[in-house]
């Protein structure tokens, strides 16, 4: 399986912490926060790499090269404008495979993802998305999950009540590649606000995979320096 990581990412609500790199380059003991997403699949035997870039997209390509040095393989599918979560894999779409998973370049979750990947095969979804059960979702937003895993609905961030327990996305999708069949070429397109719920209100297969592992999004200011202190015991860059 190959996987592509959103890596085009501002940082605007890092920024003051960013020393003039890019979200997915932010340092974590000296190491790139996209080191240890490449950890992630690389002990899982997940070697080939897309990332998808766009802003200081030049320091990401000098730093990962073709990936050797991190014992990877890496593409690059690069973005002339930003074209949102969705409208990057698209552009990236003559680099994948039949099915291939996504992960968000600002979070870290620790999962298995051959199991993701037996568990949307069994479902024969189009689209499954790794979910984690938080106290508060006025962050993130949340989704309503049926009894046979099924996402059945979304609850935008403007939407959700100041303190809501529920599911989130944990940035770690599998995707079948005919799914970008429902995204435009050269615009920007959100999975999170276009993709996903149109394909809920055509009553396609998307499924939430339920995952307890070690999950966090360095969006803000609060966890990126959170994870400074939890890193060395949750991951080996």
């Amino acid at each position: 399986m190959k996987a592509v990581i959103l890596a085009g990412g501002f940082g605007t609500r890092l920024k003051p912490m960013l020393d003039g790199c890019s979200k997915p380059m932010a340092l974590v003991h000296g190491v790139p926060f996209l080191e240890y997403l490449i950890s992630i699949l690389r002990r899982q035997q997940v070697n080939k790499i897309v990332l998808c870039v766009h802003f200081l997209a030049d320091q990401i390509m000098k730093h990962f090269g073709n990936g050797s040095r991190f014992g990877v393989s890496i593409e690059y599918s690069v973005e002339d404008k930003p074209l949102g979560t969705a409208g990057a894999i698209k552009n990236a779409e003559e680099y994948l495979e039949k099915t291939f998973c996504v992960l968000n370049g600002d979070t870290y979750l620790e999962i298995n993802l051959h199991d993701l990947l037996q568990y949307h095969r069994i479902k024969n979804g189009i689209a499954t998305m790794s979910l984690v059960r938080v106290q508060n979702t006025e962050r993130y937003g949340s989704i309503k999950l049926a009894e046979d895993g099924r996402i059945t609905g979304f609850f935008e961030k403007v939407q959700a009540a100041p303190v809501r327990e529920g599911y989130i996305n944990a940035g770690v999708q599998v995707f079948e590649k005919h799914l970008l069949d429902y995204v435009a070429n050269d615009i920007a397109v959100s999975l999170e606000k276009q993709i996903f719920p149109e394909i809920v209100k055509r009553n396609l297969p998307l499924y939430g995979y339920v995952t307890s592992g070690y999950f966090i999004d360095i969006g803000v200011p609060e966890d990126y320096l959170r994870f400074q202190n939890e890193a060395p015991r949750i991951a080996k860059a």
